[in-house]
């Protein structure tokens, strides 16, 4: 028994507005390529998507080294400045009190950020192979990645509020280090790379994915 393809919006000539909705045939009526209710650009795909998210994503992979290897806060008093990187920072809270808040820091601005970057490349390289396996899987990753980039400056809120709250000059005083601004850089660029992709392509079907995306 064959089994027929399922009709997609871009095989019947579709293509939905992402700014309002509205469903268009393309090229409009008008002749142009603009949704002829709110004026956004019309594509069945995202231009160069995956072009974008590969860019966006070496370069956050490039970023997240001196965010790693750079002082994230330095603190100063009267007998010197002490400066700390990332995970110097995770051995410091490494006690038997102090932990739990040892393995969120070390999940947070460690092991997420590394592990989106590896999500995100899984994404992109199925998506050239053409799989067409496990669809519904990558979609849901896809959707985590979307998720887990609302909270990826939770380290750096946490490092400006300790710098902000410990001015007590000239006992003591923390500053901002270079890696904190590598680090929200990571996060920033990797987010711009999982909004590049565009997931209507985990659904194209091989032969569709050598075609352009307009």
């Amino acid at each position: 028994m064959s089994t027929a393809e399922p009709a997609s919006a871009r095989s019947l000539g579709l293509a939905g507005c992402e700014a309002c909705g509205l469903v268009v045939r393309l090229p409009a009526a008008d002749g142009m390529d603009h949704c002829p209710r709110c004026g956004e650009r019309l594509h069945s795909r995202r231009p160069a998507s995956i072009e974008r998210s590969w860019a966006l994503a070496i370069t956050a992979l490039v970023l997240y080294i001196p965010a790693n290897l750079l002082p994230v806060m330095t603190t100063n008093t009267p007998l010197g400045a002490v400066s700390d990187t990332i995970m110097q920072g995770v051995v410091e809270l490494w006690s038997p009190t102090s932990w739990p808040l040892a393995i969120v820091v070390f999940v947070a601005s460690v092991t997420i950020p590394l592990g989106k970057l590896i999500a995100l490349a899984y994404l992109l390289l199925t998506v050239q192979r053409g799989s067409v396996q496990s669809n519904g899987q990558r979609v849901r990753l896809y959707r985590l990645l979307k998720f887990i980039g609302r909270w990826s400056m939770l380290d750096v809120f946490v490092d400006t509020f300790v710098v902000a709250l410990i001015q007590l000059r000239p006992l003591m005083w923390v500053e901002p280090g270079a890696g904190v601004i590598f680090f929200a850089g990571v996060v920033v660029v990797t987010m711009l790379a999982v909004n590049s992709f565009d997931p209507r392509l985990i659904w194209d079907l091989p032969h569709q994915e050598r075609h352009g995306h307009d």
